[in-house]
């Protein structure tokens, strides 16, 4: 449901409503994403998080935020100041709690439905151009109106709400949809219930913006003819995709590390240190010293580590009898050969 205000007022009269709302709105989204094995939409959920935040304005938010008043969408200072802030945040005030309770339950049912089917990057950049397109078109048709009749009545318009985009997402749920939907008692086909919708809406709701809600439908409409004329992804997904990757290289080349790090054990230089075994347990291609537990290969005949002889050679026997190797290495040699050895 979209909402329209007249210049000046904070609140629409015909969207003061209850309170309470939003607990009764959290529990709705905790029974669609909390059973376990349930889709979990994450797009859906981030819009759903975004509209309430603004709403709420908790801490910080407060003083972050820009106001109702300088955020709502008016086509005149839109198009005299280029103010970018009405164009695009204002899709995301919302005047009441009931606004906002009808505008998420309605984003909450088309985005699972949506999301789940084309997946959360194509969701994303569909949300984006419908954003996009509903609000140009409305700051479009606003300006046709103007310069056809000289009527300042949807020109001077402020309105607020997330409805333009909902709109929308109708169109393109419905598109190739066959079914019927019953509206207010009457059987209606599906692809047509979004214009349906909006003269029930505009009827029975005074106050509500027209044109936002007119402009969500065509933004719909001119989606679809894109998506139709273009072969391959929309260069938006493109851009999407790609920011994902590259914000999620460093955790995914992070987990990579540490899973070569746990099943390798620690490496030291061109061989690694690791407890005495056997020689049944001592990988192919090296031989471990007895020592120092050294692994070494097996081009030499002397542990790079401590220097002791190979005990498995007898040329590397008879140098280490030699030199008076019959003895054991003590814990002090075995650090003054390796010292020595690396010239520390």
């Amino acid at each position: 449901m979209g909402s329209g205000m007249s210049s000046g007022r904070r609140r629409g009269s015909g969207l003061e409503g209850s309170r309470g709302l939003l607990p009764v709105l959290a529990l709705q989204v905790l029974l669609e994403y909390g059973p376990a094995g349930a889709a979990r939409p994450p797009v859906t959920a981030a819009l759903l998080a975004a509209n309430a935040l603004v709403y709420l304005r908790p801490g910080a938010l407060d003083g972050l935020l820009p106001s109702l008043q300088r955020a709502s969408f008016n086509p005149h200072l839109i198009m005299k100041y280029g103010d970018l802030t009405r164009f695009f945040l204002s899709a995301f005030y919302h005047l009441s709690e009931t606004h906002l309770f009808y505008n998420m339950t309605s984003l909450l049912w088309k985005g699972i439905q949506l999301e789940t089917s084309m997946g959360s990057t194509k969701f994303a950049s569909m949300v984006a151009a419908l954003l996009g397109l509903s609000q140009g078109i409305t700051l479009l048709l606003s300006k046709g109106l103007l310069l056809l009749g000289d009527d300042t009545t949807y020109y001077d318009q402020y309105a607020v709400g997330f409805s333009g985009v909902l709109f929308g997402m109708k169109v393109v749920l419905n598109a190739w949809s066959d079914d019927f939907v019953y509206l207010h008692g009457m059987v209606i086909p599906s692809k047509y219930a979004a214009w349906a919708e909006l003269v029930l809406i505009q009827a029975f709701i005074p106050g509500t913006s027209f044109l936002g809600h007119l402009g969500g439908i065509l933004a719909g409409l001119v989606y679809l003819w894109l998506e139709r004329s273009f072969n391959g992804p929309d260069p938006l997904s493109l851009l999407i995709s790609s920011v994902t990757k590259v914000v999620s290289w460093p955790v995914k080349f992070a987990q990579r590390l540490l899973r070569s790090v746990r099943s390798q054990g620690h490496i030291t230089g061109r061989g690694r240190v690791g407890r005495r075994a056997s020689a049944r347990e001592t990988p192919q291609g090296i031989w471990r010293c007895s020592t120092c537990t050294y692994d070494n290969s097996l081009a030499t005949d002397v542990c790079e580590m401590c220097s002791n002889a190979r005990e498995d050679r007898a040329f590397s026997r008879r140098q280490h009898h030699q030199a008076g190797g019959n003895v054991e290495l003590s814990v002090e040699e075995i650090r003054r050969r390796r010292l020595q050895r690396f010239g520390r």
